[in-house]
């Protein structure tokens, strides 16, 4: 009897693992659509719990409650902000007057789509450019998100080595745009 406990205790950190990788899973479909050595897509697919009009709200008006401080350069995402005005900016503020222009607001369609236009951070060195769509529609008793980021350019080594860690940063990101939209907490 003893020795079972112990195999349980041992397997549990694994099962807990296991676990919260099949929830999120759950909470958003995330992948690279496509990959070459000039570019990818990827694109990342959330139910939220809200009406559209609720979800775009907070997308544009709070993104420094929900994204991830940890993939801004001030490390301090309340120093996002998206200007929703024709050429709007997602910027960033850095200090000494400093800022970082993440994209161009291009379209903008309140409460069902936006698109905009750059490299998101870590990119915009490597002279790639890029168009990310977010259309919300209503499903299933809340709303579903759509994001599409198509991103394009040169690297030596393929602008397809940066795919993988770009799905996972966009796709926590609109993660913590559900989790705060139904919480008000971007982490649970």
């Amino acid at each position: 009897m003893g020795d079972e406990v112990d195999r349980r205790r041992r397997h549990a950190p694994a099962a807990a693992v296991k676990a919260v990788l099949f929830l999120a899973a759950l909470l958003a479909r995330a992948e690279v659509v496509d990959s070459a050595a000039s570019g990818f897509t990827v694109k990342t697919v959330v139910q939220i719990n809200a009406p559209p009009e609720e979800v775009f709200h907070k997308l544009i008006q709070n993104i420094g409650d929900w994204w991830n401080p940890e993939h801004t350069f001030s490390h301090d995402a309340h120093n996002l902000r998206i200007e929703p005005r024709p050429g709007g900016c997602l910027c960033e503020k850095m200090p000494n007057l400093g800022f970082v222009r993440h994209f161009e607001l291009i379209n903008f369609i309140p409460g069902k789509y936006v698109v905009f236009s750059g490299a998101m951070g870590p990119l915009q060195p490597l002279a790639a450019v890029g168009t990310m769509q977010i259309q919300l529609t209503a499903a299933e008793g809340g709303t579903k998100l759509e994001m599409t980021y198509a991103v394009s350019g040169y690297l030596a080594k393929g602008l397809n080595t940066w795919a993988p860690a770009v799905d996972m940063v966009t796709g926590e990101q609109f993660v913590r745009l559900k989790n705060f939209v139904e919480t008000g907490k971007a982490k649970e």
